[in-house]
This record gives C-alpha cells, structure tokens and sequence, in this order.
C-alpha cells in the first residue's frame, strides 16, 4: 500500500497504515527497562534504610528537621512506587505487543509499542522529579548544617570577648 500524504496548516507528514515493525522493535526497551528497574530498587532500598534510620533519630532526639525529611521521604517512595509501575507496564505492554505482532496484528502491535514508550517516558518523568526532591531534601540537611556551624562560630567569639 502506499503511504497517504495528509497535510495540516504546519507540515506534512507520510503515513503509512502497512508500517514494518519487526518482532525485535519491541525487544529494544528490555535492556532500558532491566537498567530502570535496577536503579528503582536501589533507590527504593536507600530510602528505605534512610527512613528507618530517621525513625532512630526522631526516637531519640524530636527535631523538625527530621520530620521534613520524613514528609519529603514518603512523598518520593510514593513516586519511586509509581515509576516501578509504570516500568512494569512498560515492559507488560511491550511484550504484549510482541506475541501480538508475531500472531499477525501490526496495528494493535504498533499501538501496545506506542503505550509502552509513552509508559516509559511517564516513569523516566517520575524519576526528574524525584531527583529534584532528593536535591531539595540534601539542601535542607546542607542549611542546618551551616546553621549550626555559625552557631558554634558566634558562640566561640561571644566566648572570647
């Protein structure tokens, strides 16, 4: 079949409804999604032991800085949860799309691929915002520290005078 020519006010774009999308297409966001995955789990795992960490300290020691940290905490396992779903079905609808294509549906075939890009991009998403709140919640550890250092520096000359 040839491909139609359809033109809009901005450009034209070819479009072709017998688009070739072999079988290894959908195999191309395994590894992407193995390397996600990977690093989801591991970010996981440290906020993990950070919280349990910060559960210690706010035992022994009621600071508010501890429980900024706690409300930024949950807010990004709630993300890193969402991001690991999203992968998962990432790679659920790229498989899916797979077996599709090998029993003969290239248009549902070429939308499942479509879903799992888009699910992908939805997760790599996810994952800039939770690295922007990761920066943030370092910035508020980083501000008491310098905090408590010109504390120590105008306790030490009021010391001296």
């Amino acid at each position: 079949m040839q491909p139609e020519i359809l033109t809009d006010n901005v450009r034209t774009i070819a479009y072709s409804a017998d688009m070739d999308l072999p079988v290894s297409t959908f195999a191309l966001l395994f590894p992407a999604v193995s390397l996600l995955f990977l690093s989801y789990t591991n970010r996981f795992l440290h906020l993990s032991a950070l919280i349990r960490k910060l559960h210690t300290d706010w035992l022994g020691d009621h600071d508010q800085l501890i429980i900024s940290q706690i409300m930024n905490l949950r807010t990004r396992l709630r993300l890193i949860r969402l991001m690991q779903f999203l992968g998962a079905l990432s790679l659920l609808s790229s498989v899916t799309g797979m077996l599709v294509r090998i029993l003969g549906s290239a248009e549902i075939a070429g939308g499942l691929l479509v879903a799992a890009l888009g699910m992908m991009v939805a997760s790599l998403l996810c994952l800039a915002v939770e690295i922007g709140m990761s920066g943030r919640a370092l910035n508020l550890v980083l501000n008491a520290l310098e905090q408590d250092l010109e504390q120590e520096k105008r306790e030490k000359k009021a010391k001296v005078v």
